[in-house]
């Protein structure tokens, strides 16, 4: 059991915990953090290789776990995820729909093959997950579903058009499906808006930029989302941001939508033109990634204390700025 206790209370019995895109990242620390409460956990991934080891450490650290290679763009893989879990546990309490994938590049200079692996792995990854959930939870009247999203489900993100797309499309799907469940009172859709993490999944996607690819400053620790997920279990909310950009971004975004695209544009521009060359490729799209790990070896050291505090300010100027249009663009209108 997890000598750290929650300051929550503790489920009165092991929950039941399906975790996708859990070998890495995000997912291999929320695995580690139900199966330090005791938890059954059921790690899905595409390879059984990289899931040995994960579930070995949530042996060991107090629970009990179950492997099911999954692709989650396969409906019927996704179902006997769900089956397998049932099977072996019972039930099912919690599902976390956390397989996310992405590709950078200019829209018409992807290969169109890449951006549809985008939405099938992301969007109707997410969608197969819940078909094969939701029956069962209508079923028992209780449950929990989370759905891992990002802040791109909100702010545009210029060279990954197919990676916006998608998390427009679960943010969407999310509100829908939960509206639907609404006469089950014990029956949760959640959503988790992430700014950029710092794991793995960086360095795993495909890229058709011509150049290296860093992430910004101000990462969030994979941790600290696996907490909220796991807060989430049992306390469910509707949404959850993470990251200071969260709400300046949703913000701008809401007032001025096309100005936000433009500076998202430009600080991606700026990026590219400082970075290094690179090859392209197609990453982890069509083939599993290699390596657990995760952290991605990102985090800011005290050289980068001034980069961070100048995103910082970037984020608060554009802010500012497009409360300006927006408030331009009103008088404008008035006038009329």
């Amino acid at each position: 059991m997890n000598p750290n206790p929650t300051p929550w209370a503790s489920a009165p019995e092991p929950r039941v915990v399906v975790i996708t895109g859990a070998s890495s990242g995000i997912g291999r620390a929320t695995a580690m953090a139900f199966a330090q409460e005791g938890d059954h956990v059921v790690l899905a991934a595409r390879s059984p290789d990289t899931l040995a080891p994960i579930a070995r450490e949530c042996e060991d650290a107090g629970g009990t776990a179950l492997i099911v290679p999954t692709d989650v763009t396969d409906a019927d893989a996704v179902q006997r995820l769900a089956e397998s879990a049932i099977a072996r546990f019972g039930r099912i309490d919690v599902w976390i729909n956390n397989v996310g994938v992405g590709v950078v590049g200019l829209f018409d200079e992807t290969p169109i093959e890449a951006h549809r692996r985008v939405i099938e792995a992301n969007l109707i990854g997410h969608m197969n997950g819940a078909h094969a959930v939701v029956p069962h939870f209508r079923a028992r009247g209780r449950g929990t579903l989370i759905n891992m999203i990002s802040l791109g489900g909100f702010v545009p993100a210029p060279y990954a058009a197919a990676y916006s797309a998608s998390k427009f499309g679960i943010r969407g799907f999310s509100e829908a499906l939960r509206a639907e469940l609404s006469s089950l009172p014990d029956v949760h859709v959640c959503e988790v808006y992430p700014t950029f993490v710092n794991t793995p999944g960086m360095s795993h996607g495909a890229n058709y930029s011509g150049r290296t690819i860093k992430p910004p400053p101000l990462l969030v620790e994979p941790r600290r989302v696996a907490a909220t997920l796991l807060s989430l279990s049992y306390r469910p909310r509707s949404a959850v941001f993470l990251g200071a950009p969260s709400y300046p971004g949703i913000v701008a975004h809401a007032l001025a939508p096309d100005w936000v695209g433009r500076f998202m544009m430009g600080l991606m521009s700026a990026a590219f033109r400082r970075a290094d060359p690179a090859q392209p490729t197609k990453g982890n799209l069509f083939e599993a990634s290699r390596g657990n790990a995760i952290d991605g070896g990102f985090t800011a050291g005290p050289m980068d204390m001034l980069a961070q505090r100048k995103h910082q300010v970037a984020i608060g100027l554009g802010l500012a700025a497009a409360l300006a249009v927006w408030r331009l663009q009103g008088r404008r209108r008035a006038r009329r």
